[in-house]
């Protein structure tokens, strides 16, 4: 099977494999993991961070962010499309007792021009802005990067404000190897960010939420209250670190495949798709005479997998482990779809 549904769908390599069998260990939750911290200090020191914290997931990661940025009764301004909206099970109300407000921006990037009217008054009756909540790539905005003079408006406009920023940097790695800017901008930007390691790199589990010192120290804390404090997470870690080694200068090829599959899509009768919102790895497209359900039924048939993005979208994710042999079967596959229909 050729899986796009994700690129978190990923199997370890046999070098990762290594890396994770001749880790040193030791027990994180007494702090005394020596691949665990080495890495932590490794990725906070590339953002320009003071300090990071591992998690098992990029959704824990933002929700800890969110929770050491907000009070009770705040608001944090975002995109209509964006992860923590969608993807998080209403995380942020139960945790952090804070209410989302999204807009909605063009392939869910946000500009200051869109926030800044939607920042509260302060009145007593009003929920109180506090943060701005970005994502970079942004995933339903098909794998869309900020500029980096975007950021720098808004990271402006924030401080004008006394605004947090938190940026869900899920796929960030896909924005630094597309947009060419690198990792310490983006610590200069958010007061949180949360890198994950389990998507485009291909590691197995994990993410890092970065801030500084005395942030880190209360969310890992908070981390332990979630069930989130690991023993010899450095397992976890190594796997993590080899990707970052290994598959980071890859990324650039997953994004050379998204684009040639979305360049055949266009020339395809039975779908649809806009040519410029293919930025890096993820492709979204439109089914104009079936359900997305029926023509991923067929898909699937042909050894082709991707998921629903709607009735009639369809979304395709490309990864470290597959190959331009695998594209060409896929665009193989969409062009038999597309002349029966």
């Amino acid at each position: 099977m050729i899986d796009l549904r994700s690129d978190t769908v990923t199997r370890p390599t046999p070098g990762m494999l290594k890396a994770m069998t001749e880790a040193p260990l030791g027990d994180d939750v007494f702090g005394e993991d020596p691949t665990l911290n080495a890495f932590e200090e490794r990725v906070a020191t590339m953002f320009g961070k003071q300090a990071g914290l591992f998690v098992p997931s990029g959704t824990m990661g933002n929700q800890l962010g969110l929770f050491m940025l907000t009070q009770p009764c705040d608001e944090i301004i975002t995109d209509e499309s964006a992860h923590i909206f969608n993807y998080e099970a209403g995380g942020c109300a139960f945790l952090s007792g804070v209410q989302l407000r999204p807009l909605q921006g063009p392939n869910g990037i946000l500009t200051p021009e869109l926030i800044e009217p939607a920042i509260r008054t302060r009145n007593d009756w009003d929920p109180h802005t506090r943060v701005i909540g970005l994502e970079n790539t942004t995933n339903r905005g098909g794998g869309a990067c900020y500029t980096a003079e975007n950021l720098t408006a808004i990271r402006d406009l924030a401080l004008r404000h006394s605004l947090g920023v938190h940026l869900d940097g899920a796929r960030i790695w896909n924005a630094m190897v597309a947009t060419g800017i690198k990792a310490g901008f983006f610590g200069g930007i958010a007061d949180t960010i949360s890198v994950c390691f389990s998507k485009g790199l291909g590691a197995p589990v994990g993410s890092v939420l970065l801030g500084d010192k005395d942030l880190i120290r209360r969310a890992r804390r908070m981390r332990k209250v979630l069930g989130g404090g690991m023993r010899q997470a450095g397992l976890l870690a190594a796997a993590a670190g080899y990707a970052l080694d290994h598959h980071y200068a890859g990324l650039e090829h997953d994004h050379r495949r998204a684009q040639t599959l979305a360049r055949e899509i266009a020339g395809m009768a039975a779908f649809d798709i806009r040519l410029d919102s293919v930025q890096t790895n993820i492709v979204i497209f439109d089914t104009i005479y079936e359900d997305a359900s029926a023509v991923l039924e067929k898909l699937k048939g042909a050894g082709v997998a991707m998921v629903p993005f709607g009735p009639r979208c369809i979304r395709a994710v490309f990864h470290h482990q597959i190959t331009d042999e695998d594209l060409e079967k896929t665009v193989e596959v969409l062009g038999m779809i597309s002349n029966k229909t």
